[in-house]
């Protein structure tokens, strides 16, 4: 690659800004509030809103509350995928732009095992818990701070589920984690002419989940549910076309993921429904500081923790057949002073509907999701102040969603 070399001191301050946005960018915005987090992973549960965690009763169960896996007898395996299409809307009195329409595809594959003379089940799942693909166009009015982010993290997680007594389930199960992200940003040094920085990096990390069911009654079940937090410390390479780095230098930042608790209550006042109430908190409180390689400069988040309250329904129709309906309050977990518009986190209303139906071996289940984020003002943003730049202005969200899971009983 050839070096192309800037004796402009000014330009200075936008290679720094690379650096600092390799922070940035490792807490990249989801479709979802709540930082980067991903909650989406089962098609019957989405369809109620993500509203599981106290019903909790297909292999799915291993992410939203793993002592779910207790109540599903046999072997049984399910396969689905969550795609969604997502836009952010900027304005301000210097601009209006939209980021680049994004579409994206998440799968999921949940097996467990039950040994019912053991009361033991055991699973094992692989999702993605945080995600991210935001661009905006390189005429934004803070190109300078960030053009394109991108993060992969996927979970390959175990679990055992012991039935302590007919109304009380527990489990708990390693995570093992592998996330890889990369960052692009597009940086003019003359006048017509850009060249891209751009920084990729990789990391592995082990974790834990946990969880506990109880049904009193056939009426009543509260289940609570917990993953611990997570390093990564990615390691890679940024593209540095000017002095005085080299075209390719070592890079590195390191990003605390939260821990997370989630609570939930289920009635079902007959067989035929099943109400459910959610309420999920994640602990963004600790990402406060990433300090950035090769310079010792750090990067200040600040983050807040967050809520996520989750209502949903499900009418059992017979012969199989089950609709389901639901809501998601999300909150924000980003203040207007670190706000970056590669993470333009914001509150959101999220809307879902659902079908599916079951049969002797086989299951299926389809599922609507619409998110909804009221505008977001933002006034004291200073991420980009040594370039000279704001992300300050309105930010608006909207998102549709469709997933589907294939399920099999052996």
């Amino acid at each position: 690659m050839k070096i192309v070399k800037i004796h402009n001191l000014s330009k200075i301050p936008r290679l720094l800004s690379l650096i600092s946005a390799i922070g940035l960018f490792c807490a990249p915005h989801a479709a979802f509030a709540l930082g980067i987090a991903l909650p989406d992973q089962d098609a019957f549960a989405i369809a109620r809103g993500n509203a599981f965690v106290a019903t909790a009763d297909d292999p799915a169960a291993i992410f939203y509350n793993p002592a779910g896996i207790s109540q599903i007898g046999g072997l049984q395996t399910s396969v689905g995928a969550y795609g969604i299409v997502y836009q952010d809307t900027y304005r301000s009195a210097k601009a209006s732009v939209n980021s680049e329409t994004q579409l994206a595809g998440l799968p999921q594959v949940f097996s467990t095992w039950n040994i019912s003379n053991y009361n033991l089940t055991f699973g094992v799942g692989t999702y993605s818990p945080y995600g991210l693909r935001m661009e905006w166009p390189n005429n934004a009015p803070f190109a300078g701070i960030g053009e394109m982010g991108q993060i992969d993290y996927y979970t390959l997680n175990l679990v055992a589920a012991y039935q302590l007594c007919p109304q009380l389930s527990i489990a708990a199960g390693p995570t093992f984690n592998y996330s890889e992200a990369s960052l692009r940003e597009i940086v003019p040094y003359a006048p017509g002419a850009t060249f891209a920085n751009e920084f990729k990096g990789r990391d592995t990390a082990e974790g834990f989940s946990a969880g506990i069911l109880w049904h009193p009654t056939d009426r009543h079940s509260f289940g609570l549910s917990y993953r611990n937090s997570t390093d990564m410390n990615y390691q890679g390479h940024a593209t540095l076309p000017a002095y005085p780095f080299t075209s390719t230098t070592g890079a590195s930042a390191n990003f605390h993921f939260p821990k997370t608790v989630n609570l939930g209550y289920s009635y079902r006042p007959t067989k035929d429904w099943n109400f459910e109430a959610d309420a999920n908190w994640t602990d963004w409180s600790t990402l406060q500081t990433v300090t950035l390689n090769p310079l010792p400069e750090t990067v200040a988040f600040n983050w807040k923790p967050s809520w996520m309250f989750d209502f949903g329904a499900t009418r059992y129709l017979g012969d199989g057949w089950r609709v389901s309906g639901g809501y998601i309050y999300s909150m924000n977990s980003v203040h207007d002073q670190t706000f970056n518009p590669l993470i333009p986190d914001s509150d959101r209303h999220i809307f879902s509907l659902g079908v599916g139906k079951k049969y002797d071996h086989f299951s299926w289940d389809v599922a609507y999701q619409l998110a909804w984020a009221p505008a977001r003002d933002v006034t004291g943003d200073t991420s980009g102040a040594s370039l000279g730049e704001t992300a300050n202005g309105r930010y608006e969200f909207l998102s549709h969603a469709i997933t589907f899971n294939l399920g099999y009983h052996f």
